[in-house]
């Protein structure tokens, strides 16, 4: 056993001169008690010798093969070390040996340790480059509305794991954090308009939102559709609502300007007009100034239509009666006056029209007011001769009376009312003197209307 523990250089001799010698000797005295002749020694010899060769031969290959496989297993270690180095983009390691010392067996157990705190640290940064592009393959599927699709798989590219590159990533998902969140709050947004519109226009949101996509409906627990095709459809939703908003204002703007004529030219009373004074104040508000729930509902709408069409029926008998009223009234002006009436035909073919209703009511009455004030001007400025007219007039029946009461025999004699009779008799001898050309006859009354038409 002790020549195992000599330098490797005297092993050799000293197996010769200890081992291999005694066994050597221990042959020799069996081949000289045998009497082995010296040829068959000579080759046993040499038989032995070529053996030892071979197993020294054998243990040199393999101890060639093992230096060659550290060598390996060393360079191996020494470029995967470098590979890591480069892929994280690392410069160096701390603790790393940078010169290579001792043997291969030593070299490779001090480059070990370092390479397997690469590995970790590669693994580790693997894991955060998977975290990040997972995430932001999630929010780019969200953008384009393909979140509900599997997603795919995860692929990093190793030869790429720097910090740098990280950060690169992870600049893009903040990025596409912020998209996100800001197509978030412009679906929020479209929501909540729908959800005013819908209101002021007495719809169902939540069925106008279902229609546009069934993940906008907060009750379905499903993740937001938030791509450009749902913006696009929230916006065109929008603008319709919008659109039908002004529509129904418009409608009741006309339709409340009709009431309000309606009103003035029948002399609605205000109790009548309350039940729709909510339309007439939609009258001074734009589309954007309605912001009231429930205040361009279609029923409201019909509603007013209906009120319009019942008073535009009501309005032909009415304006025919205020009509002949006018009519009467601008007659009776006339009359007293003594002023051209306009003709029973002429009135009657203006009745005629308002049945068709092919004449405007309310130009028809304005043109009757204009008549009527024409009237009363005529007769203002004829109210002096007239008095005197009448005066006139009273005059002559006076002295009618008077004539009449002379021609009477029994005007003296006492009876019930005498006495008033002869007061009277008396008063109309005074006026009657006053009249100029009292001497003439008495002038009959369609004289003296001749008379007060020609002045």
């Amino acid at each position: 056993m002790g020549s195992f523990q000599t330098p490797i250089g005297m092993r050799s001799s000293t197996l010769l001169e200890t081992s291999c010698g005694f066994l050597l000797q221990e042959l020799q005295i069996i081949w000289d008690e045998v009497g082995e002749d010296k040829f068959e020694r000579e080759k046993v010899l040499l038989d032995l010798e070529q053996e030892c060769l071979e197993v020294y031969r054998r243990k040199v290959d393999r101890a060639n093969i093992s230096r060659a496989r550290l060598h390996q297993e060393l360079a191996e270690a020494e470029a995967e070390f470098t590979h890591l180095l480069l892929s994280l983009g690392e410069r160096s390691l701390p603790g790393r040996p940078e010169k290579r010392a001792g043997s291969l067996k030593e070299q490779l157990d001090s480059i070990t340790p370092a390479l397997r705190e690469m590995r970790l640290r590669k693994e580790e940064r693997l894991n955060q480059f998977r975290t990040v592009q997972g995430q932001i393959q999630k929010i780019s599927a969200e953008i384009a509305g393909n979140s509900d699709n599997e997603p795919s798989t995860i692929v990093v590219n190793e030869n790429d794991l720097s910090l740098k590159r990280l950060e690169e990533y992870q600049n893009e998902l903040h990025r596409l954090y912020n998209e996100k969140n800001g197509r978030l709050q412009q679906v929020e947004k479209y929501i909540d308009i729908i959800h005013s519109l819908s209101t002021i226009l007495g719809k169902d949101s939540s069925a106008i939102i279902m229609e546009v996509h069934p993940s906008l409906n907060d009750l379905c627990g499903i993740t937001k559709n938030i791509s450009d095709t749902i913006l696009d459809k929230l916006n065109i939703t929008v603008e319709s609502l919008l659109e039908e908003k002004q529509t129904r204002l418009d409608k009741l703007h006309h339709l409340g300007k009709a009431l309000s004529n309606l009103w003035n030219l029948m002399d609605t009373s205000y109790s009548e007009r309350q039940s729709f004074s909510h339309v007439i104040n939609l009258l001074s508000l734009s589309s954007a100034e309605v912001t009231d729930p429930g205040s361009l509902t279609l029923e409201i709408v019909q509603q007013t239509e209906a009120e319009v069409k019942r008073l535009d029926q009501l309005k032909a008998s009415k304006m025919k009666e205020l009509f002949q009223k006018k009519q009467e009234e601008l007659e009776l002006i006339c009359k007293k006056s003594h002023v051209e009436i306009p003709s029973r035909e002429e009135m009657n073919n203006i009745i005629n029209l308002i049945n068709s209703g092919e004449i405007d009511h309310s130009d028809l009455l304005l043109s009757m007011d204009e008549q009527i004030s024409r009237a009363k001007e005529e007769a203002s400025s004829r109210k002096a001769i007239m008095e005197k007219v009448e005066k006139w007039m009273l005059a002559c029946d006076e002295e009618h009376w008077l004539e009449e009461y002379s021609r009477d025999e029994n005007r003296y004699s006492v009876s019930r009312g005498a006495h008033k009779n002869l007061r009277r008799a008396e008063r109309a001898r005074i006026m009657v003197s006053r009249m100029p050309g009292t001497h003439t006859h008495m002038m009959k009354t369609d004289n003296l209307d001749q008379l007060a038409a020609n002045t």
